[in-house]
């Protein structure tokens, strides 16, 4: 067995489903959604007037009490999710280790929700009232920053940003930076908190987001006939990376392999997907190279499946390229339940592929009530299903065209 390989040892999460990663893969396989009204500022006047909140998160013991007001929700989740991925992993850090354990975690958009109330302050109280905590709590390397400063991680440290594609990006990268021997643990994943009043203006102006607000749970609905737009998810989500030789040198018990990594460019739109999938077809067969497989290995797919009219079409025609033509292997998209987490998606649903293959179950995608004729694939309609698989691709394709695919196997 190649002592190389790309393994994960520990997952953590902050997401709408829960506060904790078990709770989060509980919530999925029952099929609950975390969607519902926003509730963290009035919506009066908003086309769109829901989403899938964090709830009942307790900041305390994520970093020092003096720092709590000095820290934005994307980065307490984002360090939450990697102490979390830390105890899972039976991993501490410590003088001896410290240098050679890294960070890759990112955030699509960083900050909003500091940007937006110190924006406000200044035009209230004038400049001089604006935190001078603002710039760190604002920018988006700032989870990275914070998760080495509160683990003590002194290896290399970097974010990413890709929007939609970050977390996966910074998972892949970091198996790169593994293989490179440029560390021997690297905690990988990404952070959102973008529930505010500015990026839910934003997202409704581009007429991107669902508006079935009388029916939130409802809302979100890949591949169903009838959706309307994305829904806006927040949290967090972290994975303990490592080469299953030091993972065995160590006595830890590996999750699973990163198997394969895929990346490509639409050079095609800001917003809107190539329709043919070109790129997304590019980044899975890339994944699926790099792995040494070819489709039909394939048990499980977690689809990006945004519940954008073009977007899941767009992600169907590239599978069938993919497949050259019927698509033997199950789809779901689990964002019919999450919500779409922007930068931490790709983290959370390839955490969401590993336990599907350690747990033999396939998560639903749930609000499939009238099957879109183009999106002819099995979606796991509404119910999980029980099933024994052994590898499992996650799909994450971001705003400007950043489309990633990443593989994982069962060991």
């Amino acid at each position: 067995m190649d002592s190389n390989r790309i393994v994960v040892t520990g997952i953590g999460a902050v997401t709408p489903m829960g506060n904790s990663w078990p709770d989060t893969w509980a919530a999925l396989v029952a099929g609950r959604s975390g969607v519902g009204n926003i509730t963290s500022f009035d919506t009066t006047g908003y086309t769109s007037t829901l989403a899938a909140e964090v709830k009942d998160f307790d900041p305390t013991g994520t970093v020092e009490p003096r720092l709590l007001k000095r820290t934005d929700p994307f980065i307490l989740f984002g360090v939450a999710a990697a102490k979390e991925a830390l105890e899972a992993a039976h991993f501490v850090i410590d003088d001896d280790n410290a240098e050679r354990v890294g960070i890759v975690f990112g955030s699509g958009i960083g900050g909003l929700r500091s940007l937006h109330a110190n924006f406000e302050t200044l035009e209230r109280r004038g400049p001089t009232r604006v935190s001078p905590f603002l710039i760190p709590m604002l920018i988006g390397n700032m989870a990275a920053g914070l998760i080495s400063i509160q683990t003590g991680a002194r290896g290399p440290n970097k974010a990413i940003q890709t929007a939609c594609a970050t977390s996966a990006h910074c998972l892949g990268d970091a198996a790169r930076m593994l293989q490179r021997g440029d560390a021997d643990v690297i905690i990988a994943g990404g952070s959102e908190a973008s529930i505010e009043p500015l990026a839910l203006a934003g997202f409704a102006s581009m007429k991107a987001l669902s508006t079935r607000n009388d029916d939130p749970a409802r809302a979100s609905r890949p591949f169903d006939l009838g959706r309307d737009g994305f829904v806006m998810g927040e949290g967090g989500c972290a994975l303990v990376l490592e080469t299953l030789g030091h993972a065995e040198a160590r006595g830890a018990e590996p999750l699973a392999e990163l198997a394969g990594y895929g990346l490509s460019g639409d050079a095609y739109h800001i917003a809107a997907p190539e329709p043919s999938g070109d790129g997304a077809v590019r980044a899975m067969q890339q994944a699926l190279d790099d792995a040494g497989l070819v489709p039909a290995d394939l048990g499980y797919i977690n689809a990006h499946a945004t519940s954008t009219p073009a977007g899941d079409i767009s992600e169907v025609h590239a599978l069938h390229r993919l497949y050259g033509g019927k698509i033997i292997t199950p789809v779901s998209g689990t964002k019919s339940m999450t919500a779409h987490l922007l930068g931490a998606a790709g983290a959370l649903e390839t955490a969401i592929c590993i336990a599907a293959i350690r747990e033999g179950i396939l998560p639903p995608t749930i609000n499939n009530e009238t099957p879109d004729p183009e999106c002819d694939i099995d979606c796991v309609p509404n119910e999980a299903r029980e099933v024994s698989i052994s590898t499992a691709m996650c799909n994450s394709f971001g705003f400007g065209g950043h489309n990633c695919s990443l593989i994982v196997r069962g060991v």
